[in-house]
């Protein structure tokens, strides 16, 4: 179901600027070739492009990054939605994680080895040897992830067959600090990455906007090279963070881009292409050029923060192994994703073009290590400084001496030095009492009620006078304007 639904959906899209291309070189057969070969490349997989000029085979093995998600996407909702049909809430039988597992990728890797036979038809078969550890890598990564995530991501201990010092190793929580604080790191290299190719689009813009309009002239190519740039911005940003660390990427044979020069491309023929047309100018760096040095100082000052546990505890040595562990981590993810986002665009000195996987990494890690560490142990030393007021000799009072003499005399004592309270009896049950019935009573003897007295006849009401009304005074309205004399005093 997901290997069809990817393959329809390249299928679709190869079909409609087939159609809308004024110069298609080949039928819809070659076309439906070719959406197999970049079903296949989604995953990984080296294409082979036996028409070139020099008659030699070029191979393409630079896979969008953009692209791996559709099959991954669509492997882990498949994956998903198997684990929750039988999920027992209709009576239905429980399907175990390993059995959806099993089916959903032996039915994806039935459909991808259709798929390498099919585009070995095509302009651009797919090379068999990758296409053998390619496909499955991707699909028991994503189905895995996706039965995982059906199952409520569950994060129990390690299966038996681990030895036991490897399962004791990996429970402590250094080890949780260590990974997520190098996944921070990776992911600020991967903002700096973005803000460089920003920057670098918006500052050659004009020749950035010349290569796009002269690479074809019709609305459908135009429509092909924005979709295949918008494809390729992950491996931009990869490539973006590689050359923030210093290594920079590779232009082909002795071209390489640096922040401290761009040289050896004098006489390499690059491909026009609106992305390229953004690199830096050739020549040494400059200061513009070197400033990009605080984005892996940035990644080292996240995986330093991140580090630090919040127990005090945990001693320095503690936490400079941590940082030191997470910016492991960080080498390794960009180690990674240099691999990935690298690869030949064709044969002599487009034979390599990108990142180099280990160089990245190297380089990721040694730039987060000499941060992350000092950061991590001064963060440390900051949050257990003493509190205000107390000296050098007044470490009994300092925070988290309390707690820390409380575990030794604890330990010390080998029981609780709080005793429990005595247990309480419960009292005892007090048995239920019987309801009383209602006794039936007699029924009362009739007593004959008496007559009764008449009615004495009715007084007549007096009825008063009538009063005569008393007249009422009409209101006196206030008079305005009226001078009020003094009053005179009698001659003497």
């Amino acid at each position: 179901m997901a290997a069809g639904l990817g393959l329809g959906f390249l299928a679709v899209l190869v079909i409609v600027l087939w159609i809308s291309s004024p110069y298609p070189d080949s039928g819809p057969g070659g076309a439906l070739h070719l959406a197999a070969g970049l079903w296949l490349l989604a995953h990984g997989t080296d294409l082979v492009r036996y028409e070139t000029l020099s008659g030699v085979p070029a191979p393409v093995g630079m896979t969008p990054l953009l692209l791996v998600a559709l099959p991954v996407l669509l492997m882990r909702r498949a994956a998903r939605l198997g684990s929750a049909c039988g999920d027992g809430s209709d009576g239905d039988e429980v399907l175990p994680a390993s059995a959806v597992f099993s089916a959903v990728t032996c039915g994806y890797l039935a459909v991808g080895s259709l798929a390498t036979v099919y585009a070995a038809g095509g302009p651009m078969p797919a090379d068999p040897l990758s296409a053998a550890w390619h496909v499955p890598l991707v699909a028991v990564l994503a189905a895995a992830g996706g039965v995982w995530v059906a199952k409520g991501r569950p994060l129990g201990p390690l299966p038996e067959w681990v030895p036991k010092g490897v399962r004791r190793a990996v429970a402590r929580p250094r080890y949780a600090l260590a990974l997520r604080s190098g996944a921070a790191g990776a992911l600020v290299l991967l903002g700096g990455g973005v803000l460089l190719v920003g920057a670098s689009l918006a500052w050659h813009g004009a020749e950035v906007q010349g290569t796009f309009l002269a690479l074809t002239g019709v609305w459908s190519g135009r429509f092909a090279v924005l979709l295949l740039a918008l494809a390729l911005i992950p491996n931009a940003m990869v490539w973006g963070a590689a050359y923030a660390l210093g290594p920079g990427f590779a232009l082909g044979a002795g071209a390489t881009v640096t922040p401290l020069g761009f040289e050896g491309s004098a006489a390499l023929p690059l491909p026009r292409f609106p992305l390229l047309s953004a690199l830096p100018p050739q020549g040494p760096g400059s200061p513009v050029t070197w400033a990009v040095g605080v984005i892996p100082v940035a990644a080292g000052l996240a995986v330093g923060w991140l580090a630090v546990r919040r127990a005090r505890e945990v001693s320095y040595g503690e936490t400079a192994l941590t940082a030191g562990l997470g910016s492991m981590v960080c080498g390794l993810l960009t180690a990674g994703l240099a691999g990935a986002a690298s690869g030949p665009l064709g044969s002599r000195e487009l034979a390599r073009f990108g990142p180099v996987w280990w160089q990245a990494g190297g380089a990721a890690a040694a730039w987060t290590l000499a941060v992350a560490v000092p950061l991590a142990v001064a963060v440390h030393a900051w949050r257990n400084r003493p509190a205000a007021g107390t000296g050098p000799g007044d470490e009994w009072h300092a925070p988290g001496t309390r707690e820390l003499r409380w575990e030794t005399l604890r330990r010390a004592a080998g029981a609780p030095l709080v005793p429990d309270r005595a247990p309480v009896a419960a009292p005892a049950p007090v048995p239920p009492v019987p309801p009383v019935r209602p006794q039936p009573q007699p029924n009362p003897v009739p007593v004959p009620e008496p007559d009764p007295e008449p009615e004495p006849d009715p007084v007549p009401t007096p009825i008063p006078d009538p009063v005569p009304a008393t007249p009422v005074a009409p209101p006196v309205l206030p008079v305005s304007g009226a001078r009020v004399l003094s009053r005179r005093r009698p001659p003497l």
